[in-house]
């Protein structure tokens, strides 16, 4: 790469542009669907919805999230051995875009002779369907914004935070279009615009792959080769084929099989999973080094579960307290409930080109905290961000009736959490790139999202977790107040190990 080229877009290098566009619209179709997801599954029959109860569709809400997130792990494997980055992008992309597709087709078949089983079946399908695509897609354009650099760049933190306004940026504008149409117009139209933007996200990743150079080409490709030829198009067609009739075969073999059977399938697919993974990570570790820094991804990644189990509230309660309890009239105008979920990407816009400066800024005068400390101070204003939320939910739940509270509350609980998720999120994408041994690297990235996907799943159960503890202790457990409590004490935590984890990072920062 050039000198020009490797300073082109703020500083960084030119295929940061791609891949920052790339993953915009790509976070702009999920996050207008998570959006959705909870409201149109809540949604009464004749709106369109499919009229579940609140904890039913917290259920579903957090089995998609997690899965979301636990198929990057075989995604970045078979990135990592077979297809390369870039084959698994456009396979994730196009698999994607037909799940967002699916999920609209759900919606639009209310009202006609379809039945309420038929239109589950495609809503499941298209959530399957986006599950897997994720696992092609999101470790592998993540694993690439980080091979941009060497380790010892110290631009590489501030490239992945630049990567993380993409993110950003999409998750912002994504309620505002898709929540606005699907809330207000009619669900289709919402999950409709997720899937044009996923679209567009691949077809931009196509016209700009030159800018990457060799960055995520298959395995074993010669050198020279910057561009997929006929047969890698081929393969990535094969894939998509299979994942869709995959997806089909499972949903409707499902629903037949007895109940011991699925249970057995789903024990036996774990403990394989978790044996692949471990010999994987075994065989691909070697030297004492290499081990210690292993074990702070571990040890890190535990945290990012319990970061992400209260953060991802955004979705389930923090929507309902939006749509519920939340103040949304100006004159005759009704702000969309979903317009909510827009304020933390809002925040991340505003705030991650500080923070990227701030990193720079606080290296060149060796103040920069160390990863777990900043992973403490993530745990830190997620603490606290809950506490404000505790306060907001009593005031509108305090008295006989129910009180509407102002917007403020929210955008106060979004703006604490944003900092501590740019204290943790694009850190961690970092530190993956940075510890991983190199033949693991979108392995290890795959087991980032995870433990992501793990604490997507635990948040969808808090709000149950903190009825069961009402029901056992015989007094009001408000489940705001447990969160800001078990995060404050986590904090503490990560704090003290953050020394004795800086060590076995051995020099990495």
């Amino acid at each position: 790469m050039s000198r020009d080229a490797d300073k082109a877009f703020f500083g960084h290098p030119i295929g940061l542009s791609t891949l920052f566009a790339s993953e915009m619209w790509e976070r702009f179709s999920y996050y207008g669907m998570r959006a959705l997801l909870v409201l149109f599954l809540t949604a009464t029959f004749a709106s369109g919805g499919f009229e579940m109860a609140e904890l039913d569709a917290f259920t579903i809400y957090g089995i998609f999230t997690g899965l979301v997130y636990i198929t990057p792990i075989f995604g970045g494997m078979l990135a990592d051995k077979i297809l390369g980055q870039r084959k698994s992008i456009y396979i994730g992309g196009l698999t994607m875009a037909m799940g967002q597709f699916l999920l609209a087709a759900s919606a639009w078949m209310h009202g006609t002779d379809a039945s309420m089983e038929l239109r589950q079946t495609i809503f499941y399908a298209g959530l399957g369907i986006l599950i897997l695509g994720n696992g092609f897609f999101k470790p592998n354009i993540s694993t690439m914004v980080g091979e941009l650099y060497d380790n010892s760049d110290p631009r590489k933190d501030g490239g992945f935070t630049i990567f993380y306004m993409g993110i950003n940026i999409g998750a912002f504008l994504s309620p505002l279009v898709a929540g606005k149409l699907g809330e207000q117009v009619a669900w289709q139209y919402g999950f409709m615009a997720a899937g044009v933007g996923m679209v567009l996200g691949t077809v931009w990743f196509f016209v700009r792959s030159h800018t990457l150079g060799q960055v995520g080409m298959p395995p074993k490709v010669k050198a020279e080769r910057v561009r997929l030829a006929i047969t890698d198009w081929f393969s990535i067609l094969l894939y998509v084929i299979a994942i869709v009739g995959l997806t089909f075969a499972v949903i409707l073999g499902w629903g037949a099989m007895p109940a011991k059977v699925s249970t057995a399938i789903i024990w036996i697919a774990s403990i394989g999973g978790v044996l692949i993974l471990g010999t994987t990570i075994f065989r691909g570790t070697s030297g004492k080094t290499e081990w210690n820094r292993v074990t702070v991804i571990i040890v890190l990644c535990i945290f990012n579960i319990l970061f992400w189990s209260g953060f991802e509230q955004a979705g389930t309660t923090f929507n309902v307290f939006a749509r519920d309890n939340t103040q949304r009239m100006i004159g005759t105008w009704e702000i969309p409930a979903t317009w909510f979920q827009s304020i933390n990407a809002f925040w991340i816009v505003v705030s991650a080109p500080i923070f990227s400066i701030l990193w720079v800024k606080l290296d060149k005068m060796k103040l920069n905290p160390n990863t777990p400390m900043k992973f403490g101070w993530a745990m830190v204003l997620l603490s606290l961000g809950f506490v404000v939320m505790a306060i907001a939910y009593s005031r509108s739940t305090g008295g006989d009736s129910l009180r509407l509270v102002s917007p403020l509350w929210l955008i106060m609980v979004y703006l604490l959490h944003t900092f501590g998720e740019l204290c943790l999120s694009p850190i961690g994408l970092s530190m993956i790139t940075k510890l991983s041994p190199p033949k693991l690297v979108s392995t290890m990235m795959g087991i980032w999202f995870g433990t992501t996907a793990v604490g997507n799943f635990v948040a969808s159960q808090m709000k149950a977790i903190s009825l069961h503890l009402e029901n056992a202790l015989g007094r009001e457990i408000q489940v705001f107040w447990l969160i800001a409590i078990q995060s404050a004490i986590f904090a503490v935590i990560i704090i003290v190990l953050a020394p004795t984890l800086k060590r076995l990072m051995h020099g990495i920062k």
